[in-house]
């Protein structure tokens, strides 16, 4: 099983992609709550050069509050990460499919839950 959903942007850098993704996210209902720059993270703390890595932790208020009623302890696995990385000709972008990272959690109403989260988060992408 593919964990994640993912689209090439062609022609894309790494900060046109991020302003559509992020848009493409806002218009999905999601907002995001927490961001790393992977690139300058690891230049700072290893002194490694990289292409460009952006981790977008993106949050749609209503399925969480509904995900984490059938599921207390299920915000240990939020936010949705959404990935953006440089690429030979534009900017790939991936975002996690909550369906895969659900699987060791025996709950058929959550599992609903992140289907719906899992084709929100592919029309953002794809939007994007």
């Amino acid at each position: 099983m593919a964990y994640t959903h993912d689209r090439v942007m062609v022609g894309s850098d790494i900060d046109d992609a991020e302003a559509r993704v992020r848009a493409a996210l806002t218009e999905a209902g999601f907002g995001v709550l927490t961001e790393i720059d992977v690139k300058a993270t690891m230049k700072k703390k290893i002194d490694k050069d990289m292409d460009g890595y952006k981790i977008l932790g993106a949050c749609n208020p209503n399925m969480a509050w509904e995900a984490m009623g059938l599921e207390p302890r299920i915000g240990a696995m939020l936010p949705c990460n959404v990935i953006l990385r440089s690429v030979e000709g534009g900017t790939e972008v991936s975002a996690i499919d909550p369906v895969a990272s659900m699987q060791a959690v025996d709950n058929a109403a959550l599992h609903k839950v992140a289907g719906e989260v899992r084709d929100m988060l592919v029309r953002a992408v794809e939007a994007a």
